[in-house]
């Protein structure tokens, strides 16, 4: 692993190892089920629509209204695709690639 995040320890070691054994979307639920609360699940997944929109070039405007999203919430997130770790670039582009599988 060359990316190293300021906040890996341990513990997260154990959680990034526990959501690579993940197999299956249920298999994802029930992890999220029982890790974080419903609120925590939802941020979580605003964020990632938050993300799609941007990469798309969509306006903040237009996000905000359809995600429920504060423009600080979008802000944040453009802020980390432009300058953060391109974990959302991944993953976005692993579900594009993922997508095209499926066709």
């Amino acid at each position: 692993m060359t990316f190293k995040p300021n906040w890996q320890d341990d513990n997260t070691d154990i959680l990034v190892k526990a959501l690579l054994t993940l197999r299956s979307e249920e298999d994802a639920y029930r992890m999220l089920d029982d890790l974080c609360t419903i609120s925590e699940i939802k941020a979580m997944a605003q964020r990632l629509q938050v993300a799609r929109l941007l990469s798309r070039d969509i306006t903040y405007n237009t996000i905000a209204s359809s995600t429920g999203a504060s423009t600080a919430t979008i802000s944040r997130v453009k802020r980390c695709l432009n300058y953060g770790a391109d974990g959302y670039r991944r993953v976005l582009e692993n579900m594009d690639e993922e997508k095209d599988h499926e066709k």
